[in-house]
């Protein structure tokens, strides 16, 4: 019986180490090649096709210098303000988060930076548990000492979610102004922006008050917003 507990556990490490291989393998690819699609995408488009099987996702992949350079402040403004300074985790944005969920009782903020969420949406679900956002940690660690600050947002920016089945900065902005990414003004970057931590319900309700707030409040913040 010892003999044939240490054989499991040997073999679930082998696998465990087989599958990070898988994801470090992956994340190198990327580095230079643009995915067509990702997890969350695949996702999505499965709880979609649960009540509409024509379902689909829209989304077309641009390049970083064909994405205005407003979209760009407005979500490092937004999502993660020391973007360029940090190698994966905004320690100080996690504490304070903490604080916040312990304080309500529940998990009302997340602290993750643009890093940890392009990990999440391109390897792993959107249930929450604690085996996830390990994963998602590792997975930013491969993320950051992979790829520059530059590839990094350029992955973001393409893969995040902008309503219901629109994913990506060129699909977001056909999609809500008739427009390409690369023209799109400040207002209309900072409106995207805050759109992205609850982007259906923003879709469905486009004149709810706290959107109009927020992207008064990124307007005042992009200017200071450095990007790669």
């Amino acid at each position: 019986m010892k003999r044939w507990i240490e054989r499991l556990l040997a073999l679930a490490f082998l696998s465990i180490l087989l599958y990070q291989a898988w994801l470090f393998a992956h994340v190198w690819y990327w580095v230079d090649h643009n995915p067509d699609s990702t997890a969350f995408m695949a996702a999505r488009l499965v709880e979609m096709r649960k009540t509409n099987p024509d379902a689909h996702i829209v989304h077309q992949w641009v390049p970083y210098n064909r994405i205005s350079n407003n979209l760009k402040r407005a979500l490092v403004a937004a999502e993660d303000a020391k973007f360029l300074d940090h190698e994966g985790f905004d320690w100080e944005g996690i504490q304070k988060a903490y604080e916040k969920d312990l304080k309500k009782g529940r998990i009302v903020a997340g602290g993750s930076t643009i890093s940890q969420q392009l990990a999440k949406n391109l390897f792993l679900s959107g249930k929450r548990s604690p085996w996830r956002k390990g994963e998602e940690s590792i997975i930013t660690v491969m993320i950051e000492h992979t790829m520059s600050k530059r590839r990094i947002l350029e992955l973001y920016l393409n893969s995040i979610e902008w309503g219901n089945g629109i994913f990506g900065a060129e699909a977001a902005a056909k999609h809500y102004y008739g427009i390409d990414a690369a023209n799109l003004s400040a207002f209309q970057a900072a409106r995207l922006a805050a759109m992205v931590p609850n982007p259906r319900y923003y879709d469905a309700h486009r004149n709810a008050g706290w959107l109009s707030k927020k992207t008064g409040i990124l307007l005042g913040r992009m200017n200071s917003a450095q990007i790669p």
